[in-house]
């Protein structure tokens, strides 16, 4: 029998512990524990929605063809049929050249560059007008046999689609078309008429399901026959697709507006992760691991646009660190994972001038604030720290800096203000924004420092209390908070001149933590008071275009505070109950294992 290094190419490892440089899947020795042990990677175990950037049109009952980096959308209603056409690059969309026929409830199948858009309502009546796309222009070929709207597409280029279903002029179809780059071919029906259904697969291999009714009728077909499988779990049409026909994904629908999403795996549907915006008559593209939401109807014609990761991605992982000295709500936060400050806050029954620092593993009680204090901001390290604002019992501009042994008080803030956030990377270069200011009004006041005076600076676009940071001075995010109105998910970046609004939050919330000590392209929002109020335990990610929901907090909590990057994060105090609890958040992760007989 062959040995392990024959198998493997390595011996087994002798380590005491758990060994450090073990990869995923290697077998070592712990000859402290007297164990064999292996690692594997966290991963998730459903996928999830993102938000990106929206269509430059709004509209719904539109179609949409390509991958989730190279995508088309095409034609749709907005008070009226258009024929806009966009490309999506990933990032952004662009408005390209528009369809000869505008036109709504039509088809499409193929890429960014190779796609054919067919059927659906013109402007005048139900149309079997097919057009095809060469990656610049739309060029009118031959149309359907059949004219009708509601119907679905499956292909991989504008020389090879089937079309699926529909209604002419005011029943339901179950007529299939089979297109070779020139003219359509009638083949064998679906074996249920439908219409505003989805589809996912190739001409020759393709997946139909959802529908009017509504339906969760799901018909598999291998080039000739239409064979009846395992329905959906929710019926629905107005529905969007992707995928192959192995492994589809389907995504939103009516009757209502639905956000319910579900991965097809060859037998079974199973239910995923929720579209954060519930829609119909919306459009699809990608495949099950990466795919594209884009438009619908949320009630209103849509531009919203959202990204699908699939299961089976490495995600990062919250794990339990040591708990501080004295527990507290409303406190700031500074520095990386393993050299951390906690700074002031509220330790019932009041504020605190208490300061710690974390090496890692355990917090040190260290000099305390010079003026005691809740509801403030920080930033820099643990050797180089600034903490400003807050209140206590008024709005205070108060400024201290740390040297790693001791506050000393400096210039204050121009602005006078509680519940604000800051960023920095010591304790001679820092930004200061939003805030509640004297008589309670929500503050959209920025101010830098440059280690002796503060000035103030462009303001952010919207006005807020109870936000969280991330950043330097002169690249910074600013997320969540407290409107006038209401808690918010708004997200704006800073480029050292201007805030710009990017894309919000999934999650609406106020008193978040956040990763102070990261970037404008790449942070980390957890905890929260939601809408409701529902305090949260939910984590996202920030990748500088769009916030993921990644893996929960432990303990979910508000009024905390956090240090360290979106791969090292730290996240410690807050309330319910008033806690001292840190949480170390890890990317990638890994689980040990140890081999049992």
């Amino acid at each position: 029998m062959a040995t392990y290094k024959q198998n493997v190419g390595t011996t087994v490892v002798n380590y005491a512990g758990n060994y450090p440089g073990a990869v995923d899947g290697e077998l070592w020795y712990d000859s402290t524990n007297k164990d064999f042990k292996y690692q594997y990677a966290n991963v998730t175990a459903a996928g999830s929605w993102s938000a990106g950037n929206s269509m430059n049109t709004a509209r719904e009952q539109l179609s949409s063809s390509g991958v989730q980096t190279n995508a088309l959308a095409i034609g749709g209603y907005t008070t009226t049929e258009v024929g806009n056409t966009e490309s999506y690059n990933g990032t952004n969309w662009t408005e390209v050249n528009d369809l000869t026929t505008v036109r709504r409830t039509h088809a499409s199948a193929g890429t960014y560059t190779s796609s054919l858009a067919f059927g659906g309502n013109s402007t005048t009546a139900i149309t079997g007008v097919t057009e095809s796309w060469n990656g610049s222009n739309w060029t009118e070929v031959n149309d359907l046999n059949t004219a009708r709207k509601g119907l679905a597409g499956a292909g991989t280029d504008n020389e090879g689609v089937i079309a699926i279903g529909g209604e002419n002029p005011s029943v339901n179809v179950a007529n299939v078309e089979s297109w070779n780059g020139t003219n359509w071919t009638e083949v064998n029906d679906l074996n249920t008429a439908r219409k505003f259904l989805a589809a996912g697969g190739d001409e020759t291999n393709a997946l139909a399901f959802g529908g009017s009714g509504p339906s969760a009728a799901t018909e598999l077909w291998n080039g000739t026959n239409w064979t009846e499988v395992n329905d959906l779990n929710t019926a629905r049409s107005g529905l969007a697709g992707a995928g192959p026909y192995t492994a589809a994904l389907a995504f939103g629908g009516g009757p209502g507006t639905k956000n319910e999403t579900e991965l097809w795996n060859g037998t079974n549907w199973t239910e995923q992760n929720n579209l954060s915006t519930a829609r119909k008559y919306l459009g699809g593209a990608g495949t099950s691991t990466a795919g594209l939401a884009s438009g619908g109807d949320t009630g209103s014609a849509s531009g919203a646009t959202e990204e699908w990761t699939g299961a089976g991605a490495a995600v990062g992982a919250w794990a339990t660190g040591g708990t501080m000295n004295t527990a507290r709500l409303r406190l700031s936060g500074a520095g990386i994972q393993t050299a951390a400050l906690a700074i002031g806050g509220e330790a019932p029954p009041g504020a605190t001038g208490a300061t710690e620092s974390y090496n890692g593993s355990n917090w040190t009680e260290v000099n305390d604030l010079t003026s005691v204090r809740k509801a403030l901001a920080a930033a820099g390290t643990t050797t180089s720290a600034l903490a400003f604002g807050g209140n206590h019992p008024g709005d205070l501009a108060i400024c201290e800096t740390w040297n790693g042994s001791n506050w000393t008080e400096v210039n204050d803030l121009g602005t006078a203000r509680r519940e604000l956030a800051g960023v920095g990377v010591d304790n001679t270069a820092a930004l200061a924004f939003g805030g509640q200011e004297a008589p309670g009004s929500k503050s959209n006041t920025t101010e830098t420092w440059n280690g002796t005076n503060w000035t103030e600076v462009n303001n952010l676009n919207t006005a807020r209390q109870t936000l969280a940071g991330s950043g330097t001075n002169t690249a910074a995010l600013a997320f969540g908070g407290e409107t006038s109105t209401a808690k918010t998910g708004v997200t704006e970046s800073w480029n050292g001149t201007n805030w710009t609004e990017v894309n919000d939050l999934n999650t609406a919330r106020n008193y978040l933590g956040g990763s102070v000590y990261g970037t404008n392209t790449a942070a980390l929002a957890f905890g929260g008071n939601a809408p409701g109020p529902s305090v949260k335990d939910l984590t996202e990610e920030w990748n500088g275009a769009s916030w993921a929901e990644v893996g929960d907090l432990s303990t979910a909590r508000q009024q905390l505070s956090g240090a360290g990057t979106n791969t090292a994060a730290l996240a410690f105090g807050g309330t319910p109950p008033v806690t001292g609890a840190t949480e170390e958040w890890s990317v990638p992760s890994s689980t040990i294992k140890v081999l049992t007989d």
